[in-house]
């Protein structure tokens, strides 16, 4: 998934969080931030700590791929979708 800007990072952290089925307070221990970050975090605050971010993320099952915005090729469903039921088990 491509991200622009905080607001969407805090959206996709918020949609996770609930496809997981897990509550603030669930998603703020296991990533071990407060419950007030993260709820800052889903409004979009854009000044939060990188690497609580990447643990938050980390803890609804995502992980951060950067790379170079000219060697972006398009998304490959299939493969995507594998490489998300992997990381579920």
């Amino acid at each position: 998934m491509r991200v622009a800007n905080a607001r969407e990072v805090g959206l996709y952290i918020r949609e996770r969080r609930g496809a997981l089925a897990m509550t603030q307070a669930q998603l703020a221990e296991r990533a071990r931030v407060s419950r007030r970050w993260l709820s800052d975090v889903e409004g979009g605050k854009d000044t939060a700590e990188l690497g609580r971010i990447i643990r938050t993320l980390r803890a609804v099952g995502v992980i951060v791929d950067l790379r170079l915005e000219k060697d972006d090729v398009p998304l490959d469903l299939d493969e995507h979708l594998a490489r998300y039921r992997e990381a579920g088990s």
